[in-house]
């Protein structure tokens, strides 16, 4: 798929922005790119190796705000994906540029593969 540049702004744990979540990678914040495959959403921090997944079956609801585990970005639209593992409700935070135009964007690509998976998000 292609990708494109993104920041991720990290993973809170049950909607508490003081409580994030670390395994598998998801503690470390950073800049990168995303992009969606067959089964989930990635994304690649620069200077990393190995992508974030999260899994479009584990999605339950997508949103947007301006504040996220803990950062603030100039008011830009931070893309909140809700999502469940290890039985936890977590919550990651993904800007893209494009201010709310980019933001929609994602959203609607994302719902997209959404649907077309079979899930209601």
């Amino acid at each position: 798929m292609q990708k494109q540049t993104g920041s991720y702004l990290g993973t809170e744990i049950d909607e508490r922005w003081w409580k994030r979540y670390g395994q598998g990678g998801f503690f470390a914040r950073g800049s990168g790119e995303y992009w969606f495959d067959e089964d989930a959403l990635c994304f690649l921090r620069y200077l990393t190796k190995r992508p974030l997944r999260i899994p479009y079956a584990a999605i339950s609801r997508i949103e947007t705000g301006t504040f996220h585990a803990g950062k603030w970005i100039l008011g830009h639209p931070i893309v909140k994906i809700f999502w469940q593992s290890d039985g936890h409700l977590l919550s990651s935070g993904i800007a893209v540029p494009g201010r709310d135009e980019g933001a929609e964007r994602f959203i609607q690509t994302l719902r997209t593969h959404l649907h077309e998976n079979g899930v209601t998000a």
